[in-house]
């Protein structure tokens, strides 16, 4: 298991898959040159594989609280691409493997008590809910999701694939709307990071010699690295996507040893 300890915090890093895209990566990237995929595939070899598609990793993280007023708690940052049914299906590599890394990290299900789900992407929502009737699969867990998010999946009905999860979500009584930055413990905090969905979330730790930033979708590719102004195709609102990323490298990059916790980079720790 690869981990990284800020403060009170060990974050544990939870392979739930990797596969090839499923689009050309200059199609997700347009504005992208040449030197700008030279200087990416440098950066993150991993990223790319022999005939230039782009190889995308799948992860969540565990966030242990080890010392402190918050000792004992476990934090679980999205919920991966999900079992062969989940809504992930029709495009990820399905079933994901979290549940056995969990159980390979020493953590089980009902011992996390919060889900933060940075967004409610398919790829991010996998294991949230399983089964028929559909369950939480954290039974014990608070899932925090920002308002803005669940709004725009409740505007868009039934064609929404988060639909039924959150409804799943409701019905049991653990779905928490909260709206921009959260504390949940000391140097452990949510922040609004809105843009490539409307209600898009990071989760910021901070402590006297380091932080991290567990980024969700904020960058998704080692070329937003080389130019966080590039735009992905993908992105809800491509210009308020930019300004979140922008704003939160910046903000990062002040910090005592800034670092990145990525869902789809090679590594899943990257030092700024």
């Amino acid at each position: 298991m690869i981990s990284y300890s800020v403060g009170d915090a060990t974050v544990v890093a939870l392979p739930d898959a990797e596969g090839p895209f499923f689009q050309p990566r200059a199609e997700a990237f347009p504005a992208a040159t040449a030197e700008h995929w030279r200087r990416a595939d440098e950066r993150d070899p991993a990223t790319v594989t022999a005939d230039r598609r782009w190889w995308l990793a799948f992860r969540c993280f565990a966030i242990r609280l080890t010392d402190g007023p918050a000792a004992g708690r476990v934090i679980l940052v999205d919920a991966g691409i999900g079992p062969a049914d989940a809504p992930a299906r029709s495009w990820a590599p399905v079933p994901g493997r979290l549940p056995a890394e969990l159980a390979r990290a020493g953590i089980a299900p009902d011992e996390v008590d919060t889900v933060v789900l940075t967004h409610l992407h398919t790829d991010h929502i996998g294991w949230a809910v399983t089964g028929r009737p559909a369950t939480p699969y954290f039974r014990n867990a608070r899932y925090l999701v920002q308002r803005a998010e669940l709004d725009a999946v409740r505007r868009a009905g039934d064609t929404a694939p988060a639909g039924q999860p959150l409804a799943a979500l409701a019905a049991a009584g653990q779905l928490d709307a909260v709206h921009g930055d959260r504390p949940l413990a000391p140097g452990l905090r949510l922040v609004a990071t809105p843009g490539h969905t409307p209600g898009h979330q990071s989760v910021l730790l901070t402590a006297a010699d380091r932080t991290l930033l567990l980024t969700g979708d904020l960058l998704v590719h080692p070329v937003q690295l080389v130019d966080p102004a590039l735009a992905y195709a993908h992105d809800d609102d491509p210009d308020a996507a930019r300004a979140s990323r922008t704003a939160a490298l910046a903000d990062l990059a002040r910090r005592p040893e800034p670092t990145l916790g990525t869902p789809h980079l090679g590594a899943p720790f990257v030092r700024l």
